[in-house]
This record gives structure tokens, sequence and C-alpha cells, in this order.
């Protein structure tokens, strides 16, 4: 049986994210319903992480296993022909059986988008933040460093009431407890014309890590908190010791890494 690896791209706007939920729009929901209109097969596509709704990819990848064999290319061909338009797929091709878009994932790399134009495009409002107030780069970029290297980023993990022993969602598995530490290898800021972009690259990421993540720089580039605060956050273990957690719209799954 023919087992596939696809890289999609979409927009996350008209979907309740990755993860199929009932009688609600999703990524995986939408990709499976168009693998059921081209095979006849009923089959899950696994990702490599699940995106919250309103968050963006331009390199999702997704893994699953067919019964009927097709040619790569007529298979690339109808699922950009059945998918919308929100959705494309670009590329295609088979892997070994024991391949899986999350289990033998490395790493990933996200990046987060914030408008600081007074007046935010219509065009541009869906993918990212629009922030007004001043924002300094250089104390962007110093809080971004202190998160460098291997940490406990339970401070930056999605808070969830119902969990009762030391346990965080993860981006994978958000109702699993999952282990709370992560490597990060980049973590930087640019400016672009009326864009701040920042981009990590992580051997994983925990549920809302990277939104809590820039929340929080955020509060130090306007001078609400010190970007050396960083480190002290990271070591009280609380959520509630980070900023807010950034709007869904401004974050991108750029890349991940096998």
């Amino acid at each position: 049986m023919p087992h596939w690896k696809i890289i999609l791209t979409y927009d996350g706007t008209p979907f309740n994210g990755w993860q199929i939920q009932p009688n609600l729009p999703t990524v995986q929901g939408t990709l499976a319903h168009a693998l059921h209109r081209i095979t006849g097969e009923s089959v899950l596509p696994q990702g490599s992480g699940r995106t919250d709704a309103g968050v963006h990819a331009l390199a999702q990848v997704a893994s699953f296993t067919l019964a009927a064999p097709i040619p790569t290319a007529n298979l690339h061909r109808a699922l950009n022909r059945a998918l919308p338009p929100s959705i494309r797929i670009l590329a295609v091709e088979q892997v070994p059986e024991g391949f899986h878009a999350r289990h033998s994932a490395a790493g990933k790399t996200y990046e987060y988008r914030i408008s600081t134009d007074e007046i935010c495009s219509p065009m541009l409002a869906p993918y990212v933040w629009s922030y007004h107030l001043p924002l300094d780069l250089a104390t962007l970029q110093n809080a971004a460093d202190h998160i460098l290297g291997t940490h406990d980023f339970t401070s930056f993990a999605a808070s969830d009431p119902d969990l009762t022993t030391r346990t965080a969602q993860s981006e994978e598995s958000p109702s699993i407890p999952y282990p709370l530490t992560r490597t990060i290898h980049h973590s930087s800021w640019r400016r672009d014309d009326h864009l701040l972009i920042y981009r990590v690259t992580g051997t994983g990421f925990l549920h809302h890590m990277v939104r809590n993540l820039v929340g929080t720089f955020v509060e130090a580039g306007s001078g609400r908190i010190s970007a050396d605060s960083i480190p002290t956050i990271l070591a009280a273990q609380d959520r509630n010791a980070a900023g807010p957690t950034a709007p869904a719209r401004g974050l991108f799954l750029v890349k991940v890494e096998y």
C-alpha cells in the first residue's frame, strides 16, 4: 500500500485549525474529504503538528496511506483540483511506511508577523498582528536571545485548569500531558518596512508557545517589562508569569525538518 508524504500551504483564516472537528471546517478534515473524493478511501492525514484556528502554514507536512495505486503526479494534480483555493499542495512523494509527519519530525520553524503601520491594509490584516504602539527592535531581540538553548517552557505553554499534574499541552496533542522541555536553535527579530518579523526554530513547540513568547517579547519591546526578565519568567514555570498570547493570525508554520 503506497505511503505518502505531502507538503501543503494554507490560509488558516477560514478554518477552525488543523485538527478535524465535528461540523466545523478544518484543514485536516478538508484534506481527508478531498482524498475520499479522489480515491473513495476514508483516511485521516496526520500532520506534523496541530495549528490553531487562524494560524497559517507555508509548508505543513502530512502523511497517509492509500490502498489504491495512483501515480504521484496524478495525485498531486487531483488534490489541488479537489481542494479549495485556501489550501494548495506544494509537493507529493511516496515515502517508507515508517515515516510519520509528526513522529518523524526533528525540528520546526515558525514566523510571527506584526504590522506597525498606522493603518493596516485589509489585504494584510488577516496575516499580521496590527500593533500601533512603538516597539524597539533591539529590545525585542534582547528578549528573544534569552530563550536560546534548552529550557523548560511551562511559562509559555497554554494553561489548562483541568490538568492536575505539572504537565502542559503540546501543539501536537493538546489534550495529552507532554514533556515541557524544548531546545531552541534560532530566535531572531528583523524589520521589513512596516513589518516586524520574529523567526524561531526548535526541536518542537508547546501549545501556544510561539504566540505566548511573542506576546511576552512585545511586552518587553514596548517597555512594560525588562527584556532581562525572560530568564526569571522561564524559571517561574508558571504561565501567569509571562505575557499575553499574541493573536493567531500573525503566526505561520514555515518549515518542518526531518
